[in-house]
This record gives C-alpha cells, structure tokens and sequence, in this order.
C-alpha cells in the first residue's frame, strides 16, 4: 500500500506531564484508596533477632480478640505454596530460599514470622501484640566481608554462606601485564548498604473469588504482568484467572519489580479467608524489611603506560545479598565485572564475582544495580591521576572512547554501539568552563578553602532482551467518536509513561494529544508486558506503539482516500483530520471511524471493518547503549567535614527525546538519589545484626535543601531501536554518586586523603582528615 503523510509533532516537543493534575491534587489513586467488601487487613510479627530458632508460637491469645479473622504461622501458610520463581531469575542461577513465613528459624530483624488478618488495621495491630514467640538466639552472621569463612551458615545448603559467584577471564592471568607496567594503581573501594524509599511504601490488596477461583490483586507494583505470573505460580491456578491492577504507584526504583515475602502470604491469606486482605507497609517495615541494596566492595586494579593509557583492569567484586534476596542477585553482580573497563580503551580486563548471604535484610534491585562499577572505577582513575601526577581530565581524554569507535566491544565482550563518551564528557566540561574552575580552586586554597571537581562518564545497558523483556504489547482502539484510548502493561512509578504513551501514539496516528488516552497497569485488558525495568519503557513502549499503530494508520488512510476519492498516497492526515491537495475536502477521523463501525457497507474493498488493532515489539539488539557525564564541583569544610555542591552538571545521550520535561526529570531524580548514597544514606546495622536505621532521624535523604541545582545538556545519538530512542530511567543514579565522591577526594587531595569507604558522612571527613594528618606527621 502507498503510505501517505501522518504528522502530528508531539513526540520531541515539552508537553507537560498528562498525570501530574491529578496527582498534585490528590486525585489518584494508590493501593491503600482500594476498598473491598468484607476486607481484612493484615499486620506482620516480625523477628526482633537476627538470627534465631524459633522454639514455640502462641496464637490463642491473637485469636480470641475481637475482631480477628485469622491467624497465620509458617505452618499455616507454607504448605499452600505450589511454586515460588520469578520470570526476571536468571535460569541456571543458583536457587534461592524464599519461604512466605519464617520456618523453624529467623534469619533477619524483621523477618516475618505470624501473619494477623483482622477486620482493620488497629486490631490487627492489637492482636500482633499478643503473639507469644518463645525464641533461641544463635550466632548471626553480620559481616558480608568475612561471611565466606564464618562458621555458621545463614543456609544450611549453601556452604561459605554462597549465594554464587561469576567471572570472566580471571585476574591473576593479567599478572604479567601488571608487573610490566609503568604505572599500577590498586585499591579497595566499599560501598554502604542503602536502599530505594519509594514514597510509597510496599501494598497489595489481594482478593479470592472462590466460586469462580479466581485472584484479583491491587498491587504497587512495577510490572503488572510479572506479578500476574508470579501469583498464577505461587497458587498453582491458570494465569488468565489472575487478575492483577497496578494504578498509581508512588515510586519503585526496582524495589517493586518482583513481589516480596509479604506479598506472597496476603495472597496466601486470602485464598484461606475466601475473600480480600489489604497490607500496606509503614515506613520502619519498609527500612527494615522491604530490601536493601548497594552493599559491595571491589578490589579494583589498572595498569598504565608512561603516557597514562589504560593497558589492564581487573576487578574482584564482592556483594552482600542478605538472608533472601529478590529476584537473583547474580544478575548485577555479572553486570559489575563485565561492564568495569567503563567507556574507556582497555586492551584487557579480568574480573570475579561473589555473593554472599548474610543475616541481614535481602538484597532487592535498585536503579542502575550495577552501579558499582562506576563507583569503583572512576574513583579509581581519579586516584590514579594523583598517582602518576596527571590532571584526572587529562587522563581521561587519553582513553575515552567516543562516537567514532562505535561500534566496538570491551575487552569483557560487552558490545557498545550508538554511544558518546567522549562528546558527553567535552560537552559537560565545557558547560563548567574547566580551566576556569582550576583556576578559582587554586585562589581558594590559597584563602583557606577547599574546592573539588569530580566527574563519572559512563556507559549504560537500556532496554535488555532478556527472554521476559524482549517484547512489549499495545492495544490502540480508535472509538466510534474518533477518540483513541492506548492500552499498555504500563506500571507507571512516577516515570511518566503515562504522557510518553499519549504522546508516541498521537504521534504515531496524527492526532491531537487531547484526543488519546491510556489505560495502564489492568492485565485484564492490557497486552503482555515486561513493565518498568531496566531502563525500557520508552525505546519498548515505542516499538510495540509503533507496530500497533501502523496497522490502524493503513486502515485509516485506506477509508479517508476512499471517502475523498483519492489515491491513498496523495492524503494527508494531521490533527485528526484528512485532506487531499487541491481540494477543501476534508475527512474527520470521527466520520471515519463511523463508517468503520456503522457504515461498513461504505469500507473500500479489504478493508475490515473496526479500528482496533494490538501489536507487539521484539528487541532485536541484545541492549540499548545510553551513556552520560556527570561532573561536581564541591566545597569541603575541613574543620566540620560538611560538604557543600557548588554546581552540578549532567550531558547526556538518551537519544531523541520523546519528551525533554520527562527525560530532565528523570536525570534530576536519579542524581539526587546517587548524590544520597555517597553523602547520606547507610542502612547500617550493629555487630549483633540489628538495623540501627528505620526511621528518617536515622536513615539520612538528601532534601530539597541538599539537592543542587543540575545543569543538563544533550547530545543525541539515534540507537538501533524504534524511533532511535534509548533509557534514562537509571543512568542519573549511576553517574552522581562517584561523581561527588571524586569531587570531595579532590577538595582533600591537598591532605593526601584516599577514599574507600561510603557514605563520606561529617563525621568520615573529619576521620579521613585526621588520619591523613597523623601520617604526614
């Protein structure tokens, strides 16, 4: 068919977030607004111990107050279990335990123990209170670093407290690389356990129609479909009497791309009660028990030439997963070795991983989970310069890749393509004017004062192929009005999807965006879907939009040239509207979506009537290379360790921007959460395993106050992918964080001050400062 002109210009333009009046109103609606008859809600006793035996449970008491509808232990609720996996676990990774309630031991404070069913949340609460638990404390094993030798086992299946460990070419066989270079820099670099704080905490209300057997779930949650399956295996029922809602969901940031523990037995809870239990987690439960993440180390090695080029890296990556991590927690830590050698020439690279369980909260995913190969590598080139006495910019520009040799590979096999380092890098520098800052940093120290720049340039993985995430549905039906209503999975986290897919699919029909809305997150109605994940949903959505799109365009054009009289290539169809050239004629997307519904005997010949269509997308590229340059300036007040960001600065190559407003918000919300990691957020515990952060006077944020005003620029570079877009969802949270690092280890490098430990807290500074004075005296 002749394919005729479809323009509508939404898609690269700044319209404002479609969501944003009906959240800023009070308008939308979140887990805890569901309602259902007869609804019981439903309150945890969890462990105070890190570890224990559990020796007896006494429920009598819970049972007999007013107002309590169940009751539930382990050997309540476990039993019911027909399968417990995830579509996102890695196959042939190791298994991982996950049982719904604790069973004969607790392996965390927090780890659930009795789950309490009552007719609200206050008995509920009550009745938890009357729990009887008698408890034999064992040794826990607290330190993730010497968890491999430790005794006792936080399993007893998994021996040296292993979760599983990867590599590639293994480090020592770069030994002889090392030992010829002119220049090796090596360090330990460990990063703190923090974690993702939604502002929404964890829900679901969990619904069992018994007579029909069926599940309806109304869940915060970012991939409807992932918890459509997981409940349809948890259960042992088909998957299509499996109904999952996701509505508005007040932030994820991978904490809610699986369902936890406590979601595992509400639906557990509501299959025995014959009807719907409603849980949403306070904010101590969230810091205690919702997941942790980030909690690393790396013994990270380069190997220079005399003119600074990079001849080897290698690093030996070590990761705390907790008691019960989710979803597998081998997935990032991969990710770590192979991605290390960053954005920069290496001729060859080694690397290990271990992950190692402990009697601490699971590790959950969290923006950009690889995220310390960043960390580790960029501080690591920083103190390099130092090193060889060489402007860590400089040094950086004699090994940056740029746009010129994609596509290549890293020395891991990773495959880069469609990226921009070094246009990133020089475009950011430039925004500071560099030199300039050099130039104030050295006036200032001569007054006393501490300046520091650091920058992280690094390249991101988007929109993976992994077998759940390679394709994405929609459905659009055109109604018989001319209205257009879009049906994606959806599992919008406050990411915008929502005005993304209004745009792309105005876009995409030549309508106007007052014309088109979107039903998300209803597995119900919705296509299959991967959700919101690894930095996918723009370059995915596109494509299956595109596909889906493209059916009804034909469709529309066909009927609007036969109305009109016409070929179909000379119409022209814009704003809901086609016309011809040289004429006024003028066909409405109403009039014809009325002849596609009602007046089918007025269809040209093939055309089938309706105009509803669904479409899916594969990813042909195993991955979507984004990449970016974060730079910080920084004052450090060496008396107090206070830390102060002068200016932030981020270019970036996300590709064509479908909407820069969603693209700008995403990078200001992952810089702040990377800027907390490295100056703020520890969820710390002490040496008997008890979490010393639950509440926001322990567990420090960044407030508006802290955040920086953030510089953006853009350099756009079309991928492989529809539209040629790429994902930003993550890249803000990789790049900030060792950007400020390198930023203070600047201002300090006058002292000699090394970093190897996070968060660099006041009272770190001072440490640091004090430790490196004592040396030079």
């Amino acid at each position: 068919m002749s394919q005729a002109t479809t323009t509508a210009g939404a898609v690269g333009t700044r319209v404002p977030r479609l969501e944003d009046l009906r959240l800023l109103t009070g308008a939308g609606t979140f887990v805890d607004d569901v309602v259902r008859p007869g609804m019981g809600h439903a309150c945890f006793v969890r462990s105070p111990h890190a570890r224990a035996r559990i020796e007896r449970i006494d429920v009598t008491a819970a049972l007999a107050l007013d107002g309590v509808l169940g009751v539930y232990t382990a050997a309540d609720l476990n039993p019911g279990v027909h399968e417990i996996t995830y579509a996102l676990d890695t196959p042939g990774f190791p298994p991982v335990p996950r049982p719904p309630l604790a069973d004969a031991e607790v392996r965390f404070v927090g780890d659930p123990v009795v789950l309490v069913v009552a007719v609200n949340r206050y008995v509920a609460e009550d009745a938890a209170e009357l729990v009887l638990i008698d408890y034999d404390p064992l040794p826990p094993v607290v330190d993730y670093e010497t968890a491999a030798t430790a005794t006792e086992l936080v399993h007893a299946g998994f021996p040296g407290n292993s979760a599983g460990g990867l590599g590639g070419r293994p480090p020592a066989d770069l030994a002889p690389v090392f030992e010829a270079a002119a220049h090796v820099v090596r360090r330990t670099i460990f990063q703190q356990a923090y974690a993702p704080v939604p502002m929404e905490t964890r829900g679901i209300v969990a619904e069992w129609s018994a007579s029909v057997g069926e599940l309806t779930v109304w869940s915060s949650t970012q991939s409807p479909h992932e918890v459509r399956g997981f409940f349809s295996r948890l259960l042992g029922v088909d998957e299509h009497r499996v109904r999952v809602v996701a509505r508005d969901t007040g932030g994820g940031f991978g904490q809610k791309v699986a369902p936890g523990r406590e979601e595992t037995c509400v639906a557990l809870a509501a299959r025995t009660l014959r009807g719907a239990v409603k849980w949403i987690e306070d904010r101590q439960e969230n810091l205690m028990a919702a997941g942790m993440s980030r909690h690393e180390h790396g013994e990270v090695a380069m190997a220079f030439d005399t003119d600074g080029r990079i001849l080897a890296a290698t690093i030996e990556h070590v990761q705390n997963v907790g008691a019960y991590p989710i979803p597998s927690p081998l997935t990032a830590s991969i990710a770590v070795g192979m991605l290390f050698p960053g954005p920069y020439r290496v001729a060859e690279a080694g690397f290990s991983t271990a992950s190692v369980y402990t009697n601490t909260v699971g590790r959950v995913a969290y923006r950009g989970p690889w995220q310390f190969e960043s960390v580790s590598r960029e501080v690591l080139l920083d103190a390099a310069a130092r090193q060889i006495g060489m402007d860590p910019v400089e040094l950086r520009r004699r090994n940056m890749l740029g746009r010129d040799d994609m596509p290549t590979a890293n020395p891991n096999g990773m495959p880069y393509s469609d990226a921009t380092p070094r246009e990133t890098f020089e475009q950011a520098l430039a925004m500071l004017d560099y030199d300039a800052f050099r130039a104030e940093q050295r006036r200032a120290r001569a007054e006393g004062r501490y300046l520091g720049v650091g920058t992280c340039t690094y390249v991101e993985p988007t929109t993976g192929s992994t077998p759940f995430l390679s394709t994405e549905g929609a459905t659009i039906r055109i109604a018989p009005t001319g209205k257009v209503n879009v049906y994606v999975s959806g599992g919008s986290a406050g990411n915008s999807l929502e005005t993304t897919v209004v745009q792309l699919t105005a876009d995409a029909l030549g309508v106007d965006l007052d014309d088109v809305h979107t039903i998300q997150g209803d597995t119900a109605v919705a296509p299959v879907g991967g959700g919101t994940n690894g930095s996918r949903s723009g370059s995915m959505t596109a494509g299956a939009i595109a596909e889906t799109a493209k059916v009804l365009r034909e469709r529309v054009l066909a009927i609007a040239a036969h109305e009109l009289g016409v070929a179909v290539d000379q119409v022209e169809f814009a704003h809901g509207r086609a016309t011809t050239s040289g004429s006024d004629r003028t066909v409405t997307l109403a009039e014809i979506a009325q002849t596609a519904y009602h007046r089918t005997e007025a269809l040209p010949p093939g055309v089938p009537p309706g105009l509803e269509a669904t479409g899916r997308h594969r990813a042909e590229a195993m991955m979507i290379w984004a990449n970016a340059t974060h730079v910080c300036t920084c004052e450090v007040d060496i008396e107090t360790g206070a830390v102060t960001l002068l200016r932030y600065i981020v270019s970036e190559d996300v590709g064509p921007m479908i909407n820069p407003n969603v693209v700008e918000g995403q990078i200001h919300g992952g810089t702040v959460q990377g800027i907390g990691g490295a100056l703020y957020e520890h969820l710390a515990y002490d040496d008997d395993g008890n979490p010393v952060a639950t509440t926001f006077l322990d567990y420090l944020m960044p407030t508006a106050a802290e955040a920086p005003t953030i510089e953006i620029g853009h350099v756009q570079t079309r991928s492989a992918g529809p539209g040629g877009f790429k994902g930003v969802g993550e890249g803000g949270a990789i790049g900030s964080t060792p950007a400020v690092l390198n930023a203070v280890a600047d201002a300090l490098s006058p002292f000699g001050v090394e970093i190897s430990r996070l968060p660099l807290s006041p009272a770190r500074i001072v440490a640091m400062l004090d430790e490196a004075k004592g040396v030079a005296e």
